[in-house]
Order: C-alpha cells, then sequence, then structure tokens
C-alpha cells in the first residue's frame, strides 16, 4: 500500500496548491488529511463519505500521520482524496465544506452517485 500511497502523495504535492481550501497552506498541512482519505477509502469500501465522515472526525485524533493538523484543518483534504479513490476524480463541494453540514454530495459511483463540483 506505501508504494501505491506514494503515486497518490505525488499527484497531491502537485495538485493540491489548486484545490480551494488550500489557500495559505503548505503541501505538509494537507498532507496527513490526504493519506488518511486514501486509506480510508479502501477501508471503508461501499460506504458513502456522510456514512463515514463521524467516524473518521472521531479517529483522526489517533491517526498515526495526522502531525498537528486538526480535523477542521484537513477534512476537505480527507474528503478530496477519499473522492478521488472511490469515484476516480477529486471532488470538493465549497458550498457544504465552508458551511460545516454534511452537504448535500454523496460520493460515490452508480445509483449513489450525485452531482459534485469537480475543481
Amino acid at each position: 500500500m506505501a508504494d501505491l500511497w506514494d503515486d497518490h502523495d505525488n499527484y497531491w504535492r502537485q495538485n493540491y496548491a489548486n484545490r480551494p481550501y488550500a489557500s495559505g497552506r503548505s503541501y505538509d498541512d494537507l498532507r496527513g488529511g490526504y493519506r488518511y482519505g486514501y486509506e480510508n477509502a479502501e477501508r471503508h469500501r461501499g460506504r458513502s463519505w456522510d456514512d463515514v465522515e463521524r467516524d473518521l472526525s472521531t479517529d483522526w485524533d489517533r491517526y498515526e500521520h495526522r502531525g498537528q493538523s486538526t480535523w477542521e484543518n484537513v477534512k476537505d483534504a480527507v474528503r478530496d482524496a477519499w473522492a478521488r479513490m472511490t469515484t476516480g476524480t477529486a471532488s470538493y463541494d465549497a458550498h457544504s465544506s465552508s458551511t460545516g453540514s454534511s452537504g448535500t454530495t454523496t460520493l460515490g459511483t452508480g445509483a449513489n452517485s450525485s452531482s459534485r463540483t469537480t475543481y
């Protein structure tokens, strides 16, 4: 899994600055969030973001690669990496994230898909 993470790590390192939540942040500020989303997308395969977000939030403080970041600081990066792993497209719903609501975007494929903003 580490070799696969390296590919995703390179992708995010090259693309994070274009994400709306990355303004004023370095890649190192968000890296743990990207990795957490990457790892948990596989662990929770078949479940929607809305189904797992609360669990991910709760478990963030025990995650070994979190560094000094809080859940609030990385949750958008986690969701972005989750989307890339579960839908094949990095996706970010700026409205639901900025309001802190659970939003209406369900990440997934097939019948569980819904519209999302892609940057």
